[in-house]
C-alpha cells in the first residue's frame, strides 16, 4: 500500500465547487485510495470534514472526523439524510474551500443518515450537534453547494470579492517570487 498524497483542494468561488457528484458505483481499491488521500489531506488541513466534490472528484464520498484528537474517522460513501430534527441550531461554520472565512449557519441539530461504507455496506448513523453540522456542511459540497450560499447575497458577495482579491495578489507574488528566481546573477 502507497502513503497517501496530499490532495488540491479547490478554493471558492472556483465553479467546480458546484458540479453536483455522482454516486459511486464501484467499491474497490481506487475507492480506498481516493479515501485515504482525502482523510489525509483533510487531517493535514487541518479540517474536520472534507467531501470528494472538494478536491475536484465528483462522486458522492465524504470524510468527517470531529472527535477531540483527530482519530475517530467516518467515511460516508452515497451519504442520505432520512430524516432531520425540527430543532434548528447556529453554528460557526468555516470551510477548507473558503479559508479563513467563519459565519453562523442555522441547520438541523440532529440528523439521521443512510450511507455506504468503503466496501459497499449500507449503514444509519444518528448524527447531533457538530457531527450533524459537518455532515450536512459535506453533503451540501455533493449537491454543488459551498456553506456561504446559506448566507445573505450582502455577504457572500464580500467573500467572493475578498477571496478573489486574495487569489490575485498570491498570483502576484507567485510572480514576482518568479521574476526574482529568474534573475540572472551576472
Amino acid at each position: 500500500m502507497s502513503n497517501p498524497v496530499l490532495l488540491d483542494i479547490l478554493q471558492y468561488p472556483d465553479p467546480r465547487l458546484h458540479i453536483v457528484a455522482k454516486p459511486v458505483i464501484q467499491f474497490n481499491e481506487a475507492l480506498n485510495i481516493l479515501v485515504r488521500n482525502m482523510s489525509h489531506t483533510m487531517y493535514q488541513a487541518p479540517g474536520v470534514g472534507l467531501a470528494a466534490t472538494q478536491v475536484n472528484v465528483h462522486q458522492r464520498v465524504i470524510c468527517v472526523d470531529c472527535s477531540e484528537n483527530s482519530n475517530q474517522l467516518i467515511v460516508l460513501i452515497n451519504p442520505i439524510i432520512i430524516s432531520a430534527s425540527s430543532d434548528l441550531q447556529a453554528w460557526e461554520e468555516g470551510c477548507l474551500s473558503v479559508p479563513d472565512v467563519y459565519e453562523d449557519v442555522k441547520r438541523p441539530k440532529s440528523i439521521f443518515v443512510k450511507a455506504q461504507d468503503v466496501q459497499g455496506n449500507f449503514f444509519e448513523l444518528e448524527a447531533n450537534e457538530l457531527l450533524s453540522v459537518c455532515i450536512q456542511h459535506e453533503i451540501d459540497h455533493l449537491n454543488g453547494k459551498v456553506f456561504v450560499q446559506h448566507l445573505s447575497q450582502l455577504k457572500q458577495g464580500r467573500i467572493k470579492n475578498r477571496l478573489l482579491k486574495l487569489a490575485k495578489s498570491s498570483k502576484n507574488t507567485d510572480k514576482n517570487i518568479d521574476d526574482v528566481n529568474t534573475i540572472d546573477p551576472k
